[in-house]
């Protein structure tokens, strides 16, 4: 019985944020700036941080696309907030992981909000949708580990 609701919760949780994002903006003063698209569904993002140190100062984006994308993208940035990179960096192994169908990684409460788009897995289509924001958040550590100013 607890599965339905649970679903239901998660549901409710990602369309909260796909109808009001959080960080969704431009970012002034960024340290790295990618750009994603999934030309197969239209999700594209642009996903900005601004890096002091070892650690992400800010997380923002702009973007647009379906609810899994956009959810996912706000619930990430969220959780960038003041991260080490090195967290950052594994946040987007555990949740890709996750996407992956990785049952440990689905219970790991260091994901967080994150852990409602698990059931996105059982559907391969739309995994892809969930991991744009992780895919540009890997892209981006990449970039700023070749800067080398901040």
């Amino acid at each position: 019985m607890e599965t339905p609701q649970l679903s239901s919760l998660y549901q409710q949780l990602i369309l909260e944020h796909y109808r009001n994002p959080r960080n969704k903006a431009e970012l002034d003063e960024k340290s790295v700036e990618i750009h994603m698209a999934n030309p197969v569904c239209g999700d594209e993002i642009r996903l900005q941080l601004r890096i002091e140190g070892d650690e992400i100062a800010e997380a923002k984006f702009v973007g647009q696309g379906c609810s899994i994308s956009q959810a996912a993208v706000s619930m990430m940035t969220t959780k960038l907030q003041g991260a080490k990179l090195a967290d950052a960096s594994m946040l987007a192994e555990r949740f890709t992981e996750m996407m992956h169908g990785d049952e440990a990684a689905a219970n790991d409460k260091a994901l967080g909000d994150l852990r409602a788009l698990q059931g996105v897995s059982k559907f391969p289509v739309r995994i892809k949708c969930a991991l744009l924001g992780f895919d540009a958040l890997q892209e981006a550590l990449k970039a700023d580990g070749q800067e080398s100013t901040h």
